[in-house]
């Protein structure tokens, strides 16, 4: 950091994966459990002290459907913070009925594989804040390659050239999920942040493998993203979202308190 620089806060960002209008969370991207509702967890999230949220209709790209309105503008009604959603986002139509459905930002992760102009269109028309472009990644003979559907479909893209190529089509942010720490709690994949977060130039989230505070320092105390994502640890009640915070705070970590 230079001199003179303001240090941002860190953003800590619940995820609220959703199949058939219920939160539900796996490890690996499968074997998955009930969380709970939506709007609810969205409402005590936010009331709670997250940053932001993120809300991923996860099997809608898979099931080839639109992701569920409705439950947006429920959820929307519910939370006065930033509000990011994704799934089943195909078209600049779909982007701007989830925008005016109250989201603030939308994610799009196996569309924009297939159709990138899908970045340049959106960024173009909203703005690139408002667009945010998930990734999952995972490890094949010793290389970060790109999966879409849900982690069902390898691209064999390489994960570094797809971020370049979503940065310069004017992507806001990149929230970026290790298929092999998702669900897992041993930690996020530092060293794919590592290699990540020297080739970007704008704002990574992490996201796959929170089991406790620590693991959200590791991140933020070596700057290899500018929020963490988490869903676990929340969702099960181990740890409040201030009482993450909290510990951030006392290693130093710049976070809103509220």
């Amino acid at each position: 950091m230079k001199a003179g620089e303001i240090m941002l806060a860190k953003r800590i960002i619940p995820c609220l994966d959703v199949k058939d209008g219920r939160v539900v969370k796996g490890v690996n991207f499968v074997n998955l459990r009930d969380e709970g509702d939506p709007v609810e967890l969205a409402e005590y999230y936010d009331q709670e002290g997250a940053d932001e949220l993120v809300f991923l209709d996860i099997t809608a790209s898979s099931d080839k459907r639109d992701i569920v309105i409705d439950l947006v503008e429920k959820t929307a009604k519910k939370v006065f913070i930033p509000f990011t959603v994704g799934g089943g986002i195909r078209s600049i139509e779909d982007m701007n009925a989830i925008l005016e459905a109250g989201a603030d930002k939308v994610a799009i992760n196996s569309a924009a594989v297939k159709n990138p102009e899908l970045i340049t269109k959106g960024a173009r028309k909203f703005g690139s804040q408002f667009v945010t472009v998930a990734i999952d990644a995972k490890k094949i003979n010793e290389k970060w390659k790109v999966f879409i559907h849900g982690g069902r479909k390898d691209t064999d893209i390489e994960l570094v050239n797809w971020i370049k190529e979503a940065e310069k089509r004017g992507a806001g942010e990149i929230l970026l999920t290790s298929m092999d720490r998702d669900g897992t709690r041993a930690g996020y994949d530092l060293e794919m942040l590592a290699a990540i977060s020297k080739e970007i130039n704008i704002p990574l989230i992490a996201s796959g493998g929170a089991g406790k505070p620590v693991h959200l320092k590791e991140v933020l105390e070596k700057n290899l993203a500018d929020a963490v994502l988490a869903a676990s640890i929340f969702h099960e009640k181990d740890y409040s979202i201030q009482e993450v915070k909290e510990y951030l705070k006392e290693n130093g970590i710049p976070v809103s308190l509220h």
